[in-house]
């Protein structure tokens, strides 16, 4: 795929289902009785590797595009799967599936790409082995391939290092298969999708400021769920609306849960047009309509409490402070280094590459903002938010941005330039 830049930006759109919504709708269901049903599941790759794990262990499961049936069997009724668990590109499948499978009778594996092969594990190797679990990593690096003997859980307080939505979920996961309460404590609250969706299903969960809890032993029962559009899908087009001439742009159906809008509050911050529509709730989520105009930025400082709800639009955000006037500086953000690349090196190399002033530090980066940008070959590193963010780049750069690995967008968006195109004049 190949960017140039463009006259306007104008249209409205719709994107893909949240991918953290999907995934768990798929494994909720799963260990639940009777059916879940899910509308506007996320197609991607990642969501197809938890769909796929679930299948090798018994659960029938049927989906067509962003229609997807499971037909759970209960928190006991997953089969011992008789090859590996592929996981693909997912940390969300490999993590959240890692506390299922430490408290089912079974044993399984699972493996993934090479990207996976290099992400820390540890984080959740630690709690569940607090728990009673059997998880090993193979190759002894805290990686995977893990090998997860599953049995008898006890119940635990964790207080976690780090704010990561995928440590806590693995532990009240795990926390399901045992007697007594299971509770975790964060630094800072990260998102919270696991503990809505899991009272919808029926568990007893508590949240209060940044410790929630799950009573084990629950009863779980299908759902009927409508995934809301993903606010890290829409942030692409947030930020194109924002950096790109003569925009009138309205993105529909956006998830705007309060510990995933850290994109929306950047944007304020740096002096965004961003109206928004038609809030309400669906399926315990808040959803809204977005509606972006074009608009003189200004540089802000992006750090704190405010990382784990926009963890995952860093890279974008970075290409907004990009085209802003004066400094913009993230930091607190060292967890960018161990995603599906290290996230704050491909960054700050590709908006070098198009001749933006920017400086990694050891946990973010510096940019000062307002250089008139230039096309340039992207390095992807197979990342599909560095092609996404990089793409948006190059709408409002002098000349042809190209890529190397264009197509990894699929993990998250496998419609992402079909939609681009939809909208750009």
């Amino acid at each position: 795929m190949n960017i140039k830049p463009i006259r306007e930006l104008s249209g409205e759109i719709t994107v893909p289902g949240d991918k953290s919504i999907s995934h768990r709708g798929v494994m909720f269901g799963a260990i639940s009785q009777g059916i879940t049903e899910l509308s506007g599941f996320l197609d991607g790759a990642d969501c197809r590797s938890t769909i796929s794990c679930f299948q090798k262990m018994g659960i029938e499961i049927h989906q067509e595009n962003d229609h997807v049936i499971i037909h759970g069997k209960g928190l006991y009724g997953l089969s011992e799967p008789s090859e590996i668990l592929d996981v693909g590109n997912s940390g969300t499948t490999t993590r959240l599936i890692s506390g299922i499978l430490s408290g089912s009778p079974i044993i399984s594996t699972l493996n993934g790409d090479a990207s996976i092969q290099k992400r820390p594990m540890g984080r959740i190797i630690t709690p569940l082995s607090m728990m009673g679990a059997d998880i090993v990593s193979l190759r002894g690096n805290n990686c995977a391939p893990l090998k997860i003997t599953g049995g008898h859980l006890h119940s635990i307080h964790y207080d976690s290092p780090v704010a990561s939505a995928q440590v806590k979920s693995a532990v009240l996961l795990a926390g399901l298969y045992c007697d007594g309460i299971t509770s975790v404590t964060e630094p800072v609250l990260s998102r919270n999708h696991t503990e809505l969706m899991l009272k919808g299903f029926g568990a007893d969960v508590t949240s209060q400021d940044r410790c929630a809890s799950v009573k084990g032993l629950p009863k779980l029962y299908g759902q009927k769920i409508t995934v809301p559009g993903d606010i890290s899908s829409a942030a692409y087009f947030i930020v194109a609306g924002l950096i790109c001439p003569n925009t009138s742009l309205t993105i529909k159906n956006v998830n705007c849960n309060p510990t995933r809008d850290g994109i929306l509050k950047v944007a304020e911050a740096m002096g965004g047009k961003l109206k928004y529509d038609n809030l309400r709730e669906v399926s315990g989520e808040k959803v809204c309509d977005i509606t972006i105009s074009s608009s003189e930025l200004t540089g802000t400082v992006v750090g704190g409490d405010i990382i784990p709800t926009l963890i995952d639009e860093i890279p974008v955000i970075a290409v907004m402070a990009a085209y802003a006037k004066g400094e913009t500086v993230i930091k607190d953000a060292g967890e960018l280094k161990v995603k599906e690349s290290n996230r704050i090196d491909s960054v700050v190399s590709n908006l070098q590459a198009m001749g933006a002033d920017v400086l990694a530090t050891e946990d973010g980066m510096i940019i000062h903002g307002g250089k008139t940008l230039h096309g340039a070959k992207i390095t992807t590193k197979s990342d599909h938010r560095i092609a996404m963010s990089f793409a948006i780049a190059g709408l409002n750069a002098l000349g042809e941005t190209t890529f190397d690995d264009g197509e990894c967008v699929a993990i998250s968006y496998p419609e992402f330039y079909t939609t681009l195109e939809k909208i750009c004049h």
